[in-house]
């Protein structure tokens, strides 16, 4: 019989690993990875760059160990060549050293022994020989919710989320179900919860886990015959955390043990805390059965912070990394990123850097500067509540008395150059912009433009208001 080449063994890895990953995930991480070199029980596969083989090595290793060891016995070993662009342009291999020692780079090339007789560990999280207590919980512990802004934006899972913490498993909110887009808390909450539950209850078991890792959990369960382990270990637990559920969609062996752990934990007054960046009613691919469960306690959304919330945000941050940063500058750039925590914080870390890096004073110009690096098409894109401010400040009137239903000819000509730049700099809508300045309709925005428009043609003051506005909207 021919012994089989480098690719057969390799597609027949690849066969299986396709039945245990999503299509997505199987097209990104798997396809790219061509088989080079087969030396015996050592293969040597290509990945496109360095942060590809780390993803393989912090997502998918165990997987890969599995599916080489049915082919090339317990002697298998994988070898990398990674590709690096260089100034030229080209892209030579070089070798990645061993998974723990990720700081150098050597020509040799890599061996990752595996341990085909190491014996499975028998629960997830458990160290053999422990007892459940010394479980660790996976928490993030400096997601709290001291640390957690709270606003109208996210006072509802909030609440939900501190009674849960008071008394798991023994409120009306079971499951709790924290939905809400990217960036925007879910995780930090669905920690602090956890993170709160040990303080108040030492006894309690906590586990906070990935949907992706729960679900390559239990594919090595299968693999390994251990799927009652894994069910017995999770159904041990008293507080458990299910971040991003949604990527259950379209697993349904994971879909129905999850289901029995849900059942179980359930009826045993046990807390299950479920985050995911969509309603139940909105997740496809998810078996019926399971989104009526997600829907017996309570589902709460978090919603993009509004202004106040996100300048205390930013505030919190300043003040707890012992920072000082003109109030202006932070203003500035609470104005212009409104779309999720993640982005704001991103802003902020980056103007930390920009500024120590190039040894510049933190001023409001270093941020538009950075912002317009940072945000795509920042100047298109500044919000409509910036605008405001920055034309209310221009003219020394409160924003309140612009957005008032008051006639008077210097609020009004406030409120028009207000309506103007909104429609000049940002992609809302002629509806939305009224509703911003004072709730007008659409055809009062339109008059506004009109108007505008008109006065810097004919009255030289006015169209002066409108270069310096525009100047203080735009970066230099």
């Amino acid at each position: 019989m021919l012994e089989k080449n480098c690719e057969e063994i390799w597609e027949n890895c690849l066969s299986i690993i396709r039945d245990n990953v999503t299509a997505q995930n199987f097209k990104t991480w798997f396809k790219p990875i061509k088989a080079v070199k087969l030396d015996g029980k050592i293969l040597t596969v290509q990945v496109p760059s360095q942060f590809f083989y780390e993803w393989l090595e912090n997502n998918y290793i165990t997987l890969i160990k599995k599916t080489l060891k049915r082919e090339l016995g317990k002697d298998a070993k994988l070898e990398y060549n990674i590709l690096l662009e260089t100034s030229s342009g080209k892209k030579p291999y070089v070798t990645k050293i061993p998974s723990n020692d990720q700081d150098k780079v050597k020509n040799d090339p890599v061996s990752m022994p595996i341990n085909i007789s190491e014996a499975a560990i028998r629960n997830p999280f458990i160290i053999p020989g422990l007892q459940k207590i010394h479980i660790n919980p996976q928490l993030n512990e400096s997601y709290t919710f001291d640390a957690f802004v709270e606003g109208e934006c996210n006072r509802l899972a909030r609440s939900a989320g501190f009674a849960v913490a008071q008394n798991p498993g023994g409120t009306s909110f079971n499951p709790l179900f924290i939905y809400g887009n990217g960036g925007l808390g879910k995780t930090h909450l669905a920690n602090a919860i956890g993170i709160q539950v040990k303080n108040n209850f030492s006894e309690k078991t906590v586990l906070y886990v990935s949907a992706d890792k729960f679900q390559t959990q239990f594919v090595d369960a299968i693999m390994d015959n251990k799927k009652n382990d894994f069910v017995h270990f999770y159904q041990s637990i008293d507080v458990l955390i299910i971040d991003d559920v949604q990527f259950f969609s379209g697993k349904e062996k994971t879909q129905d043990v999850f289901f029995h752990i849900f059942n179980h934990l359930h009826q045993n007054k046990k807390q299950v805390i479920l985050t995911s960046d969509k309603a139940p009613v909105d997740i496809i691919g998810m078996e019926q059965r399971l989104l009526s469960r997600f829907k017996w306690g309570l589902s709460a959304d978090l919603q993009a912070p509004g202004l106040e919330t996100r300048l205390a945000i930013l505030k919190k941050k300043i003040k707890a990394d012992g920072i000082d940063i003109p109030f202006e500058v932070i203003e500035y750039i609470a104005y212009s990123v409104t779309t999720n925590v993640r982005e704001l914080e991103g802003a902020l870390i980056s103007l930390l850097a920009q500024s120590s890096l190039n040894k510049k004073e933190i001023t409001i110009e270093l941020a538009k500067n950075m912002l317009d690096k940072f945000v795509k098409n920042t100047v298109r894109e500044v919000s409509i509540d910036y605008i405001q401010k920055v034309v209310c400040d221009y003219f020394s009137i409160p924003i309140e008395t612009m957005k008032s239903k008051t006639r008077k000819r210097e609020i009004v000509q406030c409120r028009q150059l207000a309506m103007y730049f909104s429609k000049q700099m940002t992609k809302s809508s002629l509806a939305m912009i009224g509703k911003y300045c004072g709730n007008k309709d659409h055809a009062t925005v339109l008059h506004a433009c009109k108007t505008v428009n008109n006065l810097a043609d004919t009255d030289k003051r006015f169209k002066g208001y409108i270069s310096d506005i525009e100047k203080k909207l735009t970066i230099a």
